[in-house]
């Protein structure tokens, strides 16, 4: 069984293109957010906008810890040097 870093999600998510997903997805929360009428859905959607926004930010990867893999996405990315022999 694959670690969680090998696989192509993972390094999807560690690519800049995952990166740019994280901070489109935390942005596109806020706007919604933004837009609630109540707010408690308001603080709510605005509170769960900062970790991808973060996440994407500042190159770390949630999901890959709840999976017992590595938190910054640099470490994602040299799991996949390791595996191709590239050092």
């Amino acid at each position: 069984m694959k670690n969680f870093e090998e696989t192509k999600f993972a390094q999807f998510m560690a690519s800049p293109a995952g990166r740019i997903t994280r901070i489109v997805a935390g942005a596109g929360l806020i706007v919604l957010g933004a837009t609630q009428k109540t707010t408690k859905a308001k603080a709510s959607l605005l509170a769960v906008a900062t970790i991808p926004l973060s996440a994407g930010a500042f190159d770390f990867c949630l999901l890959s810890t709840l999976f017992k893999g590595p938190f910054w996405g640099h470490q994602i990315r040299s799991a996949k040097s390791k595996l191709m022999g590239v050092h």
